[in-house]
């Protein structure tokens, strides 16, 4: 239906089977996410693919659009066909007011799929949650970071959480 045209000019996504509509894209969002890949890009180079807001074939009823993801360099740049979980590194979602969705709906289903590493940056919060461990009902272990942590990433390196928040205010 997305290639016929029939949801242009409309946010939506597949989840479950179901076509989900997408929070409006709000100013303090859209910067947070520029703020990330901005982050990102420098911390990864060339050695992987950064994505911005684009979608990953989880199954043939489920088609997310995290607002970033890590990928698996491929030459193609994923030109062929959309990532799929065994591509996929990271994925992160930037909640406000999708909190709630990106919890309950977002993050198990990218723990069914094996998608090792999510990560919801909590803006009300104001808090980075870490969740690991893939299973068939979520990630086991979930870790929360604030300003002042610096976690050790193995893609990434050491992490300063404090940046992310105070340039978000």
């Amino acid at each position: 239906m997305g290639e016929a045209g029939l949801f242009e000019e409309q946010r939506v996504e597949l989840l479950e089977g179901n076509i989900v509509d997408m929070s409006p894209i709000h100013a303090g969002h859209a910067g947070m996410v520029n703020l990330l890949a901005h982050m990102l890009r420098q911390q990864l180079g060339s050695a992987y693919i950064l994505t911005v807001q684009n979608p990953v074939a989880i199954d043939r009823l489920s088609e997310p659009q995290p607002d970033l993801a890590i990928l698996r360099y491929r030459p193609d740049y994923y030109q062929k066909e959309h990532p799929e979980p065994k591509d996929v590194l990271l994925l992160i979602e930037v909640a406000d007011t999708s909190l709630d969705k990106d919890r309950q709906v977002k993050l198990p289903l990218y723990a069914r799929a094996g998608i090792p590493e999510g990560w919801i940056v909590n803006l009300p919060g104001q808090q980075l949650e870490c969740y690991t461990g893939p299973t068939g009902d979520g990630y086991a272990r979930r870790t929360d970071y604030r300003a002042g942590d610096r976690p050790d990433h193995p893609l990434l390196g050491k992490l300063e959480v404090a940046r992310i928040f105070a340039e978000s205010q």
